[in-house]
């Protein structure tokens, strides 16, 4: 009997191996489908919009009734949230838009040259605004700048329709907005506590991954080091002195860094939405703000760093267990249902801890000891104060405001390239008479304000154009085999759900998702269908040849006239992150300085600059550079510390002047990175030989002193990052461009 159950079982696995190979993986892999199910989903909502936006544009007798299914295809998104708010923004673009365009029109309407000139400049500020505004606000930006041209392109053989023009443009948008508003309302899941979900998943990704990092430490000291260390406690440069460059972080730490900061990057937008569609999230939306940029410092906290600190004292992996531990701990508390809602269990532990660490730091360690344990207790501390942000339901106990970041060079290039190629197409547009030339300036203005929202507008340029170009030979074989076969509004709404499904299908496709929205905005622009439709295939060529020549003039602008830098972008933002630093340390000590509202303008700055050195095709030692930028943050934090030791440590005046010292010489770090370290140097060195009389007053000392001495092996291993002259201020053909950045460069070696 059990031997034939066990031949049943065993043909039954067999068919269902056979079954399995035989299915396509979409059907056979749980993610694909539920990845499928969601597209599928999305592209049927989007669709649904369409055919109801579009029909009513032709019951409103809107003279361009695809307007409305051009609104669609932009402001439709799977998050409800996000959707409303794009929706909001274009609404308020259109109408500044449209205020501008009527403005302008009525100016220079007899100066066509002027005319233009006005226009670019307008271009130029709406795509120098999209750059600095983050998420959907941009789209304000985007929509003011070609508005302006929709609304005046039908006016350019009869200036005094212009009010009529604009009208009908914000009748369309506002159509479609609301269309889609209500279908996506109706019909999409609804769940804001999915993001506090998300939100504790990466609480407890990030304790894992301190874990993990603390884990391998506690285990990874060389006993033979360790041993010399030991035998040598009282000496400064023995016990604190780290290596002259970093070590690697083994791959996993990385591949989990990188991961997490993905995820939290993904949150950002995800808090802005989901608040914007529940009342319940926006009351506690300045919390959450700050528990995601505490838990994004947490990550970064953990760089190469930590492992020089590790080589150089025995007694750093104990206390390295013993984090482990209790982070440990902590992932099994959060694993309890309903933690969020009772997160008194996982602060108690971390308090606990803390004050462990604490007792620990008042028996007189060595200096190197003395760094782990403070670093470590700042760790803690930020995962405490991240916890209650993420549990609490009051307002924030400190203002939660970040200065945004504003990139003024890649602002002032976007600028430019909208204003020079908007003023291009109106010249050629005014010198040919080319009769499509609404067609050409609608097309560029319209893609340079959407570029100007990419990460890279340069690189996303021939994506877009080719895009629009796949829509030419589409727009042709719907003109000339589907549209004249149509009576009536159904086939017209099939006719379109079966051309933009490729371009609805891709949106969110990462590799192909700029093409596909190019495809799908611009092929209802060529379609040409109007109220009523007239079929003139002469017209109809003109325009299809003219967006081709709008392609190539596009990229044209954003590649080769105006071409990216992404090289001297990256050595801006590290010439940035350098001077933060200066200005932190050199600041009035009466002005007091947020650490989270400091850290989180950093961490921007971080961000893009992990993303230029992304688009950087050359050799350049893009992990050296990231962890050089997350170790900034620390030494942030270590001129913090010093900066408050200064105002309430009691010390003698000869050493609290060569703490002044010390962090004055912070201005010699762009110019002569070492002078600065050897200053720090040369302050512990001061400090370690006072005396002090109290208990309290020798641990500030020797706090004082591990600060010094982190700072300065910080500055020592990287000086190649904070030096002006570093690898990543020369050319591409410069000897030393990509040398490591704990490579220090003269400045007589450039050129």
């Amino acid at each position: 009997m059990n031997a034939r159950s066990e031949q049943s079982s065993n043909t039954l696995s067999s068919f269902n191996a056979v079954f399995s190979r035989c299915l396509p993986a979409l059907f056979s892999d749980e993610a694909q489908w539920n990845a499928f199910k969601a597209t599928a989903g999305y592209s049927a909502r989007v669709f649904l919009c369409i055919g109801i936006a579009v029909f009513l544009a032709f019951t409103f007798q809107l003279h361009s009734p695809l307007s409305a299914a051009t609104t669609v295809l932009i402001v439709a998104n799977p998050t409800v949230g996000a959707m409303v708010s794009k929706s909001v923004w274009r609404v308020i673009g259109t109408v500044i838009g449209a205020v501008i365009s009527i403005g302008i029109m009525a100016v220079f309407v007899q100066s066509p040259v002027l005319y233009f000139a006005a226009l670019s400049v307008f271009v130029g500020i709406a795509c120098m605004v999209a750059t600095f505004l983050r998420f959907f606000r941009a789209y304000a930006a985007v929509l003011t700048g070609y508005t302006i041209v929709i609304i005046a392109a039908p006016a350019f053989a009869d200036p005094d329709n212009i009010f009529l023009s604009a009208m009908g443009r914000l009748s369309a948008v506002v159509t479609g907005v609301v269309v889609t508003a209500c279908v996506f309302m109706v019909t999409s899941p609804r769940k804001p506590s999915a993001v506090m979900e998300k939100l504790g998943n990466a609480f407890r990704d990030t304790i894992l991954h301190a874990k993990n990092f603390h884990a391998q430490e506690g285990i990874s000291s060389h006993p033979e080091e360790n041993t010399e260390k030991e035998n040598n406690p009282s000496e400064i440069t023995d016990t604190t002195t780290t290596g002259t460059a970093f070590r690697s972080l083994p791959q996993p730490l990385y591949d989990s860094r990188s991961r997490l900061l993905a995820g939290m990057a993904g949150l950002t937008p995800a808090i802005e939405f989901a608040a914007a569609d529940d009342p319940d999230m926006q009351a506690r939306i300045s919390n959450l703000r700050l528990a995601l940029n505490r838990l994004t410092g947490l990550i970064v906290s953990y760089h190469p760093y930590w492992l020089n600190l590790s080589l150089v004292d025995a007694q750093s992996r104990p206390v390295h267990q013993y984090v482990a531990e209790t982070l440990e701990q902590i992932l099994h508390l959060t694993e309890q249902p309903g933690w969020l809602e009772n997160p008194a269990p996982v602060s108690a532990c971390l308090h606990e801890c803390l004050k462990n660490l604490e007792q620990l730091s008042r028996n007189n360690p060595a200096p190197s000891l003395l760094a782990t344990l403070d670093n470590t207790r700042d760790i803690l501390v930020q995962i405490d104060l991240a916890l209650y942000d993420l549990t609490s339901l009051r307002r924030d106990r400190e203002s939660s405001h970040t200065r945004q970041y504003l990139e003024w060079p890649v602002a002032l290039r976007n600028g430019v390239r909208g204003m020079f190629i908007a003023l291009l197409a109106g010249m050629l547009w005014y010198v040919f008479h080319w009769s499509a030339g609404p067609m050409l300036i609608l097309y560029v203005v319209a893609a340079s304000s959407l570029l100007s929202t990419a990460p890279s507008a340069g690189k996303a340029s021939p994506m877009m154009a080719t895009g629009t170009m796949l829509a030419v030979p589409m727009g042709f074989l719907c003109h000339s085999l589907f549209l004249p076969r149509i009576d009536g509004y159904p086939l017209l709404w099939l006719t379109l759900c079966l051309f933009l499904l490729p371009g609805v299908w891709l949106q969110f496709h990462p590799r192909y998702s700029i093409g596909a929205f190019g495809y799908a905005v611009f092929f209802t622009m060529l379609l040409s269908i109007n109220n009523p439709i007239i079929y003139n295939d002469l017209a109809l060529t003109n325009n299809w040849i003219t967006m081709v020549a709008a392609c190539i003039l596009l990229v044209l602008v954003f590649r080769v006239i105006l071409p990216p830098d992404h090289r001297l972008d990256a050595a801006r933002l590290v010439s940035s992150l350098t001077r933060s630093l200066q200005q932190l340390a050199l600041s009035h000590s009466n002005k007091p300085v947020q650490w989270i509202a400091w850290e989180g303008l950093q961490l921007q700055k971080i961000t893009r600059l992990m993303m230029r050195l992304s688009f950087i095709p050359s050799g350049i030692d893009r992990q050296g550079y990231t962890d050089a930028a997350f170790a900034t943050l620390s030494l942030g934090r270590l001129i913090l510390r010093l900066r408050w030791n200064a105002e309430h440590t009691k010390l003698d005046a000869q050493a609290h002047a060569a703490l002044e010292n010390a962090l004055k010489a912070f201005a010699l770090l762009r110019h002569t990175p070492l002078a600065t370290a050897d200053a720090l140097e040369q302050a512990a060195a001061i400090l370690h030989t006072t005396a002090t009389d109290q208990n309290g007053a020798s641990l500030m000392r020797d706090r004082t002193i591990s600060c010094l001495m982190q700072a300065a092996g910080i500055i020592r291993a990287i000086p190649g990052f904070y030096g002006k002259y570093g690898p990543i201020h020369r050319s591409v053909d410069e000897v030393g461009a990509n040398a490591s950045v704990s490579t220090l460069m003269e400045s007589t070696s450039v050129g």
